[in-house]
């Protein structure tokens, strides 16, 4: 938009908007609304329903204000000043309700409908329709989630242009023409996509609908509550409804510096977890091989009693941690650690450690991390190691909506994603020879400077992450580190790792901490996840982690739990470690308590209680500031005690400098190098009871590049089996060019087929067999 200023008059009101600015917006910019359906201020201007029609002087007819810019001395008249808008509005409506159902006692969209609103305030007072409407078979399920119903459609086309624009699924489409016009799927193409539920949401009338709410509960029965999402690291604001206690709906919420107005379907539709049967709702401990609830004071009371003990004795003392976490957990637990267990060995790393890695992580949360604003200026976007559209989905409608806007996309990953569609180069080096791959793209780069921005995951080979860190230090590009779980960025900065302290501080570089703790800290370095979970004896305290289904190595993890003395967990369900506890304290989800959330920028964003805590569950925090009270330990008793000492801990950004950069070591093994992540929708935990998601789970499956497929004597559809150093699993091959040459794709997490039970994802070969 120009930065040169126009000054026009609406409604005998003068207002000052930059060059190019809606005549709509201007209004919106007096308070005046003129009503609309197609438009959406993140939607490309349309004027596809004709109800914004306003009068502009000097105009032979009314215009459409969504699609007409404001110019220098322009006279507007709505609906409000002009009969001529006044008429044509109403005419427009009486056009859309000849054939819209009058249903709205049943709609999911009544009270919060825009035409039930419109027609009241600005149609006609009776219908001169006399025939027959028009009827459709109905609803139609364009896939689990979202169903149609395609008599209430206005055509205003918002749905298509979503899926065109933002998340570049065309599976929806306008079909027909005239009167038969109707919104539809291609034949046997459900509408495949991880942010359909958006298409529920911006839908102005209640044509599309969602399964899960159809029917449950009407706006005013409601309570909302502002919430940030936990599933993935984008940190996508949210607005949960809940009623008689229970949520029954998720909506995306407007900001415009994150998710602008969006959400992947699986923070959409992934909260059943909260209000699951299965979720852990009372203390309990472990007796005789049977589980029996007990008080909170007698699990604080043996807990603590443990820790006593094992302390006493010298036996060690370790945490580990999960990376979904809020931040007021992560300090917490981080502290917890520090001065009351005393031990620096704690560790959110769940078996995949790497020097180079840390080094630059710590350097990103410490310093300036790239932004979503940077990614929208960016003439230059690198993607390296991570699958955006599946790991961290509002990113990748930020970097196509930068890709639209004419920035060049870079990817560097063993498979190809969505984001090769945008026209940018794509380099598919076998997971571990990324390195090289950094050479080719510099110049790209070096030319963009400033406005370059460098994102990465966690799944970079050696030399790879040192080497476009370093690269960004020398361009002046912007870095961020993306990563798959939440809160992954607030552990880091927790200092829940066993080389740094809070604020990504190195563990030597203590002295504030100490100074806000009122504690000395535990001298030399801790120990990793392995190494913690090796030790025989002593206690373990688990927070929100699973390291038997979720670490790199499960029948290690399972030894090392069993071998130790005493085991304590923080958790909502019942898991493959859990079940190796001695005792289990009950977590509130995050809906269920106040908090705050750092997403992959570094943005701290607070979000609000929903729901009550389920059974006798709380926050992390809470749990660990009784145990330190049974302990007589000095520790933060409140969630503003907390806060008040997290911002204390804040310190300017650091300057960047480089890291050590660490030699390409380029991979061998017997067999295709195995890339493997978890994609949005799995089997996962936080899963559990979102049955439409679950529908959309696909069956086990491995994708092959074409030419290890013809070597193999394998074709695509074909059986085949995935053979690895700890065992075999059975799949479908996809044969394509969408892995690169010497690798096989086998999703982490899949129904029946879990990667670990294989191979170690961090460094393996498997074989693939056809069956």
């Amino acid at each position: 938009m120009s930065d040169k200023a126009v000054t026009l008059t609406i409604d005998g009101l003068d207002v000052t908007v930059p060059e190019g600015t809606l005549v709509i917006r201007a209004a919106e910019r007096l308070g005046v609304y003129v009503p609309r359906f197609c438009d959406h201020p993140y939607l490309a201007p349309l004027g596809a329903c004709r109800q914004c029609m306003v009068e502009i002087e000097g105009q032979r007819k009314p215009l459409t204000s969504c699609t007409t810019t404001c110019t220098d001395g322009m006279i507007v008249k709505t609906q409000f000043t002009s009969p001529v808008a006044q008429d044509a509005q109403e005419s427009v409506l009486e056009f859309l309700l000849i054939n819209h159902p009058l249903d709205c006692p049943m709609c999911d969209k009544g009270g919060e409908c825009p035409l039930q609103d419109q027609t009241l305030a600005y149609g006609p007072g009776s219908s001169r329709f006399a025939d027959v409407k028009r009827r459709f078979v109905k609803p139609v399920p364009i896939n689990p989630m979202v169903y149609l119903d395609r008599e209430r459609c206005v055509l205003c086309a918002r749905c298509t242009r979503f899926a065109d624009e933002i998340s570049g699924d065309p599976f929806i489409e306008l079909f027909e023409r005239g009167a038969l016009e109707q919104v539809a799927i291609f034949e046997d193409e459900p509408y495949d996509s991880n942010f359909s539920g958006n298409v529920i949401q911006i839908c102005p009338v209640g044509a599309l609908t969602s399964r899960d709410f159809r029917f449950q509960a009407r706006p005013f029965d409601m309570t909302s509550s502002h919430s940030v999402c936990n599933l993935c690291s984008s940190g996508c604001s949210l607005t949960i409804q809940e009623r008689r206690g229970e949520i029954v709906r998720v909506l995306a919420g407007e900001n415009p510096n994150v998710n602008d107005a969006w959400s992947c379907d699986l923070g959409r539709f992934g909260h059943a977890y909260v209000s699951s049967p299965a979720r852990i709702t009372e203390p309990m401990i472990r007796k005789g091989g049977d589980w029996v609830a007990v008080s909170w004071a007698e699990a604080v009371r043996v807990a603590a009693g443990r820790i006593e003990t094992a302390k006493a004795e010298g036996a060690p003392v370790g945490v580990l941690a999960g990376q979904n976490l809020c931040d007021e957990d992560a300090y917490a637990l981080s502290r917890f650690a520090r001065t009351v267990l005393g031990t620096n060995d704690v560790d959110n790393r769940l078996g995949h450690e790497s020097a180079e890695h840390d080094a630059v992580i710590a350097a990103a949360v410490a310093g300036d991390a790239a932004t979503n604003r940077s990614i929208d200026e960016a003439l230059v976007i690198v993607v390296a190691g991570i699958d955006l559209c599946e790991e961290s989905p509002i990113v990748f409608l930020r970097v196509r909506k930068a890709a639209r806007a004419g920035a060049k996309v870079l990817e560097i990953n063993a498979r190809r994603t969505p984001l090769a569609r945008l026209g940018g180069a794509s380099l598919q080096p076998v997971p571990g020879a990324e390195a090289p791959a950094v050479e080719q793209i510099a110049a790209a780069v070096e030319a963009a400077g400033e406005r370059a921005v460098i994102l990465c995951g966690d799944r970079l080979g050696p030399g790879a992450m040192s080497a476009l860190w370093n690269l960004g230090v020398r361009t002046g590009a912007s870095f961020g580190w993306i990563p798959r779980k939440g809160g992954a960025y607030g552990a880091v900065w927790a200092g829940l790792h066993p080389m740094l302290l809070p604020g990504a501080r190195r563990s030597g570089d203590g002295a504030d901490v100490e100074r806000v703790w009122g504690a000395p800290l535990p001298e030399g370095a801790g120990r990793p996840t392995p190494q913690i979970l090796s030790s025989p004896g002593g206690v373990l305290v688990m927070a929100g982690c699973d390291p038997v289904a979720d670490g790199s190595d499960p029948s290690a993890a399972a030894r090392g739990l069993d071998g130790h003395g005493f085991v304590i967990a923080l958790d909502m369900f019942m898991t493959p470690s859990t079940e190796r506890a001695h005792v289990i304290l009950p977590v509130a989800a995050m809906p269920e308590r106040d908090g705050t959330r750092s997403n992959w920028e570094g943005r701290a964003q607070v979000f609000e209680r929903a729901v009550d805590p389920a059974g006798l569950s709380m926050p992390d925090w809470e749990i660990l500031a009784r145990l330190a009270a049974e302990l007589h330990a000095a520790f933060p008793r409140t969630l503003d005690d907390i806060r008040r000492e997290m911002e204390s801990l804040e310190r300017p950004a650091v300057p960047r400098v480089p890291v050590e950069a660490h030699p390409a070591l380029l991979p061998a093994g017997d067999g295709l190098a195995l890339v493997t992540y978890r994609l949005l929708r799995d089997t996962g935990t936080m899963m559990t009871g979102a049955d439409e998601l679950q529908a959309v789970v696909a069956a086990p499956f491995a994708e092959l590049h074409a030419a290890d497929a013809k070597r193999l004597g394998i074709a695509d559809g074909d059986p085949v089996a995935i053979v690895g150093s700890r065992g075999r699993g059975e799949a479908t091959v996809h044969v394509g060019h969408t892995v690169a040459e010497g690798a096989v794709f086998v999703p982490a997490d899949q129904p029946g087929l879990r990667i670990t039970a294989i191979a170690d994802p961090s460094a393996g070969f498997v074989r693939v067999e056809k069956r």
